[in-house]
């Protein structure tokens, strides 16, 4: 009892802050941050995050209420550093994501009542506009607009803007060295606010305690398999989960972080030969980018690749491999953190046929080892399913690494956590040896007939054919069948190809039920992360009507 007591007495809050202070130490002239020809140390980006934290506090931002900072802005240093710098403020980041327009985003600063957003140059008239719409909104005169700060292109001087204006590098030379970093009392006080990506509906606000930054951190380490003082090229935004908490990795680390304000795939060769990168991450459209880029070339060493998001097709795993990426399938959501998942390689599947080993890859795998449990059970009994690769569930979990809740949205949050797990809404089965895999979201199975069709496994068919770039799927009502599936390809550039021939190159490899009935060439539409924002498709296919007409009784 005694020995327990003085633990009780030793006991400190965990903070992703933490990383910070001893990459300063422990890496102190190590590079921190690459952006073109800017370069930082960890010592810079130490001093200039408290600095930047002691002006924050000055603006106004306390602890009591827990005040919100909120930041617009792409993979730039100012974004890595404010991952930091308002935490050590003692207030909450929200990052808003780049992709929003000005309604949207007046609409989450008003939700998270912030009292600053820093934004940077090029997404000023986006800002300036949702501060209109907010002034216009509010109903209160004692309600005051957050204070706008710029940032500026990096390494070159303020463009034109209002007299009287902040400015981040002003901020940071204002700033005080002295300022006692505001470390938490509770590891489950909130540290971010991050939106969900929006491909089913509107974004809803994630909350994200320090306890879970921490721990998801560490574990990105683990499964991202980092050594000390990795190369990192930033492809995820580090407004989609906190870029799935890999800053705060990278900092305990000690690493470099290589900032891409905007994802090409010559960006991102260039950097991976410049740089020598050896981490990166991205949703399968970068990938897809990658392998069809006529830039593209074999690495001259192993570049560890994490992808979530919609599961990769095994063809882009396969291509993205002989290029010399090494590619690592992750699965969660916004409000696991980022990943909740690792497909865990078993030595034995290396001896497997190249297309056997591409389709293991795509399994969504076992819950990461910061993840409490993970399951796929039946919604309404709440039981989980055999383990027989075929009885479909509902993907679930639970633990530390899962958000406190959504912000201002109870309804939302209990319904969430119905039963004491978070449902993910996607729809899976776990196979013998306990590896889930996903068959749909939800919302996105299609019912023909009775019969229940995979959009994932139609689109990973109509992936394969070689004059398809991306392809999606989703329900199609129907007057006879309830729904038929219905494809939206975008095809290769120079390539071309029917709507017939992509009907019967799926005829010739799925049962017939499982083939489109309708299929559209088109750009599909994407949230910043690369997700194919399907609620759009579902919308164009209802809008076209019943493919049968009711007196047809029979294809």
């Amino acid at each position: 009892m005694e020995g327990s007591i003085r633990c009780c007495a030793n006991y400190v809050p965990v903070t992703p802050i933490s990383f910070l202070e001893r990459a300063a130490v422990a890496y102190r002239d190590n590079i921190s941050v690459v952006f073109g020809d800017i370069t930082y140390t960890w010592a810079q980006t130490h001093q200039r995050c408290i600095k930047l934290a002691s002006s924050i506090s000055q603006l106004g931002v306390c602890l009591s209420p827990r005040h919100v900072v909120a930041v617009l802005a792409p993979n730039v240093p100012a974004m890595y550093e404010l991952h930091f710098a308002v935490p050590m403020s003692g207030a909450v980041l929200c990052t808003l994501n780049t992709r929003h327009d000005s309604e949207m985003v007046s609409t989450l600063l008003k939700q998270t009542e912030a009292k600053l957003v820093f934004v940077y140059y090029q997404l000023l008239d986006i800002a300036q506009a949702a501060l209109e719409i907010l002034s216009k909104t509010t109903t209160t005169t004692t309600t005051k607009l957050p204070l706008l700060v710029l940032i500026s292109e990096c390494g070159h001087p303020s463009p034109p803007h209002a007299k009287g204006t902040l400015t981040y590098e002003d901020l940071i030379a204002k700033g005080t060295l002295e300022f006692e970093v505001r470390r938490p009392k509770d590891e489950l006080d909130p540290i971010t606010i991050s939106s969900t990506s929006g491909t089913t509906a509107n974004p809803k606000s994630v909350i994200y305690s320090h306890r879970g930054v921490y721990l998801n951190a560490l574990v990105s380490i683990i499964l991202n398999e980092m050594r000390s003082m990795p190369v990192y090229l930033w492809c995820v935004p580090m407004f989609h989960c906190n870029g799935w908490c890999i800053p705060w990795s990278i900092a305990a680390q000690g690493g470099t972080n290589v900032c891409l304000s905007s994802v090409t795939a010559e960006a991102i060769f260039d950097n991976i030969f410049r740089h020598k990168v050896t981490h990166m991450g991205g949703a399968p459209t970068i990938l897809n980018m990658i392998i069809n880029s006529p830039l593209r070339k074999p690495l001259s060493g192993k570049v560890a690749v994490m992808t979530g998001g919609a599961p990769p097709p095994p063809d882009v795993i396969f291509k993205m491999e002989n290029l010399g990426f090494n590619v690592t399938h992750a699965y969660g959501s916004t409000e696991a953190y980022g990943p909740a998942a690792i497909n865990a390689w078993k030595p034995e599947w290396d001896n497997q046929p190249r297309d056997a080993k591409a389709k293991l890859k795509t399994r969504q795998g076992v819950r990461h080892v910061g993840m409490e449990d993970l399951d796929v059970k039946d919604p309404h009994t709440m039981k989980s399913v055999p383990a027989d690769a075929k009885t479909i569930g509902e993907v679930m979990f639970r633990g530390n690494t899962v958000m406190c809740g959504y912000l201002k949205n109870l309804k939302a949050t209990q319904e969430a956590f119905k039963g004491g797990w978070f449902r993910s809404g996607d729809m899976g089965v776990k196979h013998p040896d306990g590896y889930i895999e996903l068959r749909d979201r939800s919302k996105d199975t299609i019912i023909c007939g009775g019969e229940s069709v995979s959009s994932i496994e139609l689109e990973a068919v109509i992936f394969s054919h070689p004059a398809v770039f991306e392809a999606s799927v989703v329900g199609r009502p129907d007057d006879y069948w309830g729904e038929t599936p219905c494809a939206f390809v975008k095809l290769k550039e120079g390539c071309s190809a029917t709507a017939d021939e992509i009907i019967l190159f799926c005829q010739n490899r799925l049962p017939p039920f499982m083939a489109p009935r309708t299929v559209l060439f088109a750009d599909l539409p994407k949230t910043s992360t690369g997700k194919t924002q399907k609620f759009l498709l579902r919308e164009k296919a209802k809008a076209m009507g019943s493919f049968f007409k009711k007196n047809i009784s029979s294809l």
